[in-house]
């Protein structure tokens, strides 16, 4: 009699069963190098074997929610494909989060363990004291520091003796990865993904992203972000190309990455890119490896990318346009659209069908402004523990992203702005981007971010804060100024702040939460 179990282990297409293949493939090339330590395909398989079996000792087991809280590092990439080896559930978490905020994450995912950086177990500590939780706790040897009391060293798993491979019985829609949004609106909702969406989202990724086994890649952004972690990392290591891994993006030290490894490829969001082009040594280094550039997280501007266009011409540009519930990616603007079609998200990608609809969820016609949805085999199975903002977000059968955008004539997609960011000045909207747009042409502006604020007699204030390009010296009435020449009246700021650093999170979003908070009482004079 056939075996059931015996056929779903034969078809096996789970997240753990990526690396084993690539090992089978490519056993002797380089997969990952970090701080001089290079790892080839059969080692790094042999030692995630050898940490879910460690793990599994622990009493790690399906199902199990295991929280990841640290930097970039190797044990990282090899904790994350040993949690899913034993079909538990990885929950990266933002390690730039507060203990209130840690500690949120791991009541509501249900965190059956944590596994933290050693710079970071104090943090992890106090969340835990806070949510009233005593969770078996590994420390990861990230800054060089002894594990902290309370704490065992991760190497308990690490180095467990038998490195024979694992399997365990996954089916293709088991949830296998939590990402918490990025919650720059509100609290994180738990995105799960299984590996049927992670699969189909790789896929698109290396079909519309051109992605090559020949590349060499460098990943600077943090991995408990999809975006590095799903659309470049996971894809590199399916193909069986070479990554390199830094624990930041560090402008200086990713230009000599660069030049030192032959960088073939790059991901930066748009406030990354903008730092690279900024820094001194980008004219002082050997680039010309770099044959493909990637950006994403937030809106580029159409100076940036007119820019690298210029001042990397062997480079080939990507826009990928998604967000955490698409594991991430949804639409994409390849290198030949970058200059005829200057702002766009492009098409959607192989795997994805995207629409613009209106507040009824009908179809908008051609150039104007709707909310854009999708469906796609990428998405979410559901916001965990929240079935009110799961049946929201999936009403009527489509996925709703939050972001308002157009087609244009030829099915080209422009994201005009997030629902929430929109402006309601005097009875008109105003989409920040456009005035971003607007600010960020002036020749004195290196960063620049666009929100409304309330008012007593507008309602919302369309308020700028800037961030001056380097020994520039650029006043407030010189951005007014430039502004009242490039915009309509009632989309020009009502005032302008100049400060030195925006707030962000660590995929380089903009937060304008936090911005909406620190300026909430500039219009208040107003009404006196």
């Amino acid at each position: 009699m056939t075996d059931p179990a015996l056929i779903r282990r034969a078809r096996s297409q789970g997240l753990a069963d990526l690396l084993r293949r690539s090992a089978a493939r490519v056993p002797d090339k380089t997969a990952l190098v970090f701080r001089g330590q290079s790892e080839t395909f059969a080692q790094l398989d042999a030692a995630v074997n050898r940490a879910a079996r460690g793990l599994a000792e622990q009493g790690v087991g399906k199902g199990d929610r295991v929280a990841l809280l640290s930097h970039n590092n190797r044990d990282f990439v090899v904790l994350r494909f040993a949690i899913t080896r034993l079909g538990a559930v990885v929950v990266p978490v933002n390690f730039m989060l507060n203990a209130d905020d840690v500690a949120y994450v791991l009541t509501h995912s249900g965190a059956r363990m944590i596994l933290a950086e050693d710079a970071l177990c104090a943090t992890a500590d106090a969340a835990m004291a806070q949510a009233g939780l005593d969770l078996p706790r590994l420390a990861i040897p990230h800054a060089g520091t002894q594990a902290p009391a309370g704490w065992q060293p991760v190497s308990a798993v690490l180095e467990h003796p038998d490195a024979s491979e694992v399997w365990t019985d996954i089916a293709p829609d088991d949830p296998i990865q939590m990402m918490y949004t990025s919650g720059t609106e509100s609290r994180p909702k738990g995105a799960m993904l299984t590996s049927a969406a992670l699969y189909a989202q790789w896929t698109s990724c290396i079909v519309d992203g051109e992605m090559s086994p020949d590349a060499i890649e460098l990943h600077c952004l943090p991995l408990f972000h999809c975006a590095q972690l799903d659309c470049f990392l996971t894809p590199d290591l399916y193909l069986g190309a070479t990554s390199i891994l830094h624990d930041k993006a560090d402008p200086a030290e990713m230009l000599e990455a660069i030049e030192a490894h032959g960088v073939t490829k790059l991901f930066c969001p748009p406030t990354v890119w903008i730092g690279l082009l900024r820094h001194p040594d980008f004219d002082r280094r050997d680039l010309s490896s770099l044959q493909a550039g990637y950006y994403g997280a937030s809106i580029m501007p159409v100076a940036v990318i007119e820019e690298l266009a210029r001042r990397l011409p062997g480079m080939r540009l990507y826009n990928f346009y998604g967000q955490t519930e698409m594991a991430p990616l949804a639409t994409i603007l390849r290198p030949h659209e970058q200059m005829i079609k200057l702002g766009s998200a492009g098409r959607p990608s192989l795997n994805v069908e995207t629409r613009v609809v209106d507040d009824d969820d009908r179809p908008v016609p051609v150039g104007e402004v709707g909310e854009i949805v999708h469906r796609s085999p990428h998405l979410i199975v559901e916001y965990y523990n929240d079935p009110a903002k799961t049946a929201e977000a999936f009403r009527n059968g489509w996925f709703h992203s939050g972001d308002l955008g157009r087609f244009d004539a030829d099915g080209y997609l422009y994201v005009v702005d997030r629902k929430k960011d929109m402006i309601k000045t005097g009875g008109e909207n105003v989409a920040s981007r456009e005035v971003e747009e607007a600010i960020f042409r002036h020749p004195d502006v290196a960063e620049v971010a666009v929100f409304g604020v309330p008012h007593p007699t507008w309602i919302e204030a369309v308020t700028a804060v800037v961030v001056p390009k380097a020994g520039a010296d650029l006043s407030v009435e010189a951005v007014m100024t430039w502004c009242r020449e490039h915009l309509a009246g009632f989309k020009a700021p009502k005032q302008v702040v100049i400060t030195q650093a925006l707030p962000k999170n660590a995929s380089g979003k903009i937060l304008k939460r936090d911005l909406r908070i620190e300026h909430a009482g500039l219009y208040e004079a107003a009404a006196e």
